[in-house]
């Protein structure tokens, strides 16, 4: 990535997110780069503790039941790497037993399976703010493409001195790209994270705002927006 592109002046954060169930895992991750942050993938305990070792992470999704250690073995051997990283326990228990063997062992908050992906990004983020690393769990900064910045605070978008207005969809679609940029992302991806879930559209929703995007993105000016055949978008600048 060159030095003028992604976020600019803000380290992401980094979350590690560690549950066995490698769909899940991969969900929460998807709604997690859709944050800004980063995310690192474990789906055992020694993977989660190699990871941690590797790179400390900012904060811990921890699924109690792995595979081969217990959650809260995992927790333990993490915190000696990372004696105050917040944990966020995932678990399918329920039982008031279990939240105070995990808050006991150091667990910061739990969220119970099945769960929502905003209840989850949310409560993340109360855990970042309580560990004091709110600046950048909630910071707003300028995503940068090129000569294309966008503005996450102020929701201007500009191509160089020239300020690009933009529908809300639209906006949000060219924010998810340029948090991606440099990866193809699908148009099942792209439905999922723009449309979030729930819209009952085609694939063809998705060609409409990519070509509303480029003519307002890159008309008379090299192109931003690519398509590749058969496996979707991405937005990167040239070089």
């Amino acid at each position: 990535m060159g030095e003028h592109e992604g976020r600019q002046d803000v380290a992401p954060v980094r979350v590690l997110i560690v549950d066995d169930e490698v769909n899940i895992a991969e969900l929460i991750r998807i709604a997690l780069r859709y944050q800004g942050w980063e995310a690192a993938l474990a789906h055992s305990g020694r993977q989660a503790i190699d990871s941690a070792r590797d790179a400390p992470p900012d904060a811990v999704v921890l699924d109690i039941m792995l595979p081969d250690f217990d959650g809260l073995e995992v927790l333990s051997r993490i915190r000696a790497l990372c004696s105050d990283v917040p944990v966020l326990f995932l678990t399918a228990k329920d039982a008031v037993e279990d939240r105070i063997a995990g808050f006991t062992a150091g667990g910061d908050d739990y969220v119970t399976k099945p769960f929502s992906l905003e209840e989850l990004v949310v409560r993340l983020k109360a855990l970042l703010r309580r560990a004091g690393i709110a600046r950048r769990a909630d910071a707003e900064p300028v995503l940068i493409a090129g000569d294309l910045s966008l503005n996450e605070s102020t929701r201007e978008v500009r191509r160089g001195d020239v300020e690009i207005a933009l529908t809300a969809t639209e906006f949000e679609l060219l924010r998810f790209l340029m948090l991606n940029q440099r990866r193809v992302m699908s148009k099942t991806q792209i439905l999922d994270q723009v449309w979030h879930y729930d819209f009952g559209g085609q694939a063809s929703i998705v060609e409409l705002y990519i070509s509303y995007l480029r003519k307002k993105l890159d008309a008379g000016r090299p192109p931003l927006i690519h398509t590749v055949r058969g496996a979707g978008y991405v937005l990167k600048a040239a070089g």
